[in-house]
C-alpha cells in the first residue's frame, strides 16, 4: 500500500472569512495575504494505491469545472484540470480509480469529479469505473442546502452521482465497498455529515481543520456553519488522534500535506514532524 498527496487547482480566499473571529494580526502571521487579503489555499486530495487491491481517491478538490467568471470570483488559480495531470504524475489516471471518497459536497471538494469547463458542454462525470462514497446525513443536506450554504453546492452534482449507479451512502463507522480498511468519523459543526476518512494510520481532516493553524481550537472558518460545535468536535478529534498517533492530512494547508499532533503543557495544540508531500510513502 502506498499513499500520495495528490495536489489539484488551488484557490486564493478572504483571509478574513478562512479565519472567522481571529484578528488579521493574528492570522497574517500564519499566512500572509497579498494585496487583495487574500490567502493561498491547496485543495490536496489523498491518492491511496493498493488499499486490498484497489486505487482509492479521499476527494477531488475544486477542479476546473466553473466557466471564467466564476473561477474568477472563487479565487481558482488555474483553468486546466490539475488533478488529472497529478494523478498522472503519480502513475495513474481517473480511470484507474476504484473508489472515491468524499468528506463532502462543497464545490472545493467535490468540483474535481467533473469534467473542465468547455463552453456549451453540459457537465460530466470523470472517474467512470470509481464507487463514490458519500456521508448519508451530508447527502441529505446537499439535497436539500440550508440558504446559508446552498451557494457552497454544484447543482449537478447529485443527480449526476446518482445516474452513475456508483454512489454508496456511508451512515457508519465503516462503509460496503472498502469494510474495515477505512475508518469513519463524522462531525457537523462545518456542514452538517461531514465524513473523516481514516487509514493506514492518517486521518483525512477536511473542513474541520484545514490545515496547522485550524489545528488551534478557537480558530474556525467563518464558512463554518456552527462554530462552537465544531471546537468542541475538534477538541475531542485531536485528542483521540493524539493518544492514538494518528497523523493528520491537510486538504487546504498550501504548505503542508501531513503533520502529527502535538500538546503543550498548558494544554494547546499543535503539529510537528510536518511533511510538504507523500509520494508513494508505505
Amino acid at each position: 500500500m502506498q499513499l500520495w498527496s495528490i495536489n489539484g487547482n488551488t484557490q486564493k480566499l478572504d483571509g478574513g472569512a478562512m479565519f472567522g473571529n481571529a484578528p488579521k494580526a493574528m492570522w497574517s502571521k500564519w499566512i500572509a495575504p497579498d494585496e487583495l487579503n487574500r490567502i493561498p489555499l491547496a485543495c490536496r486530495c489523498l491518492l491511496v494505491k493498493d488499499l486490498e487491491g484497489r486505487n482509492v481517491l479521499f476527494e477531488t478538490g475544486i477542479g476546473a469545472f466553473f466557466e471564467p467568471s466564476l473561477r474568477e470570483r472563487y479565487g481558482v488559480v488555474e483553468s486546466h484540470h490539475v488533478l488529472l495531470e497529478s494523478l498522472a504524475a503519480a502513475g495513474v489516471s481517473h480511470e484507474d480509480i476504484d473508489v472515491v471518497v468524499l468528506s463532502h459536497l462543497h464545490f472545493d471538494h467535490a468540483g474535481g469529479l467533473l469534467a473542465a469547463w468547455e463552453e456549451g458542454k453540459t457537465p460530466a462525470l470523470l472517474f467512470p469505473n470509481a464507487k463514490f462514497l458519500v456521508g448519508a446525513n451530508h447527502w441529505q443536506r446537499s439535497l436539500k442546502p440550508h440558504p446559508r450554504d446552498r451557494a457552497s453546492f454544484i447543482p449537478e452534482l447529485q443527480q449526476l452521482l446518482m445516474q452513475s449507479g456508483r454512489l454508496e451512502l456511508v451512515a457508519g463507522e465503516y462503509s460496503q465497498t472498502l469494510g474495515q480498511a477505512v475508518r469513519f468519523h463524522f462531525s457537523d459543526g462545518h456542514t452538517p455529515g461531514l465524513m473523516l476518512a481514516e487509514v493506514a494510520g492518517v486521518v483525512f481532516c477536511a473542513d474541520l481543520i484545514p490545515g496547522r493553524p485550524w489545528v488551534h481550537l478557537p480558530i474556525t472558518m467563518g464558512y463554518d456553519r456552527f462554530p462552537e460545535t465544531l471546537i468542541d468536535e475538534k477538541r475531542v478529534f485531536l485528542e483521540d488522534k493524539l493518544a492514538r498517533n494518528v497523523r493528520l492530512f491537510f486538504t487546504h494547508d498550501h504548505a503542508c500535506a501531513v503533520a502529527r499532533v502535538t500538546r503543550d503543557e498548558r494544554g494547546r495544540y499543535g503539529t510537528s514532524d510536518e511533511q510538504a508531500q507523500l509520494q508513494g510513502a508505505a
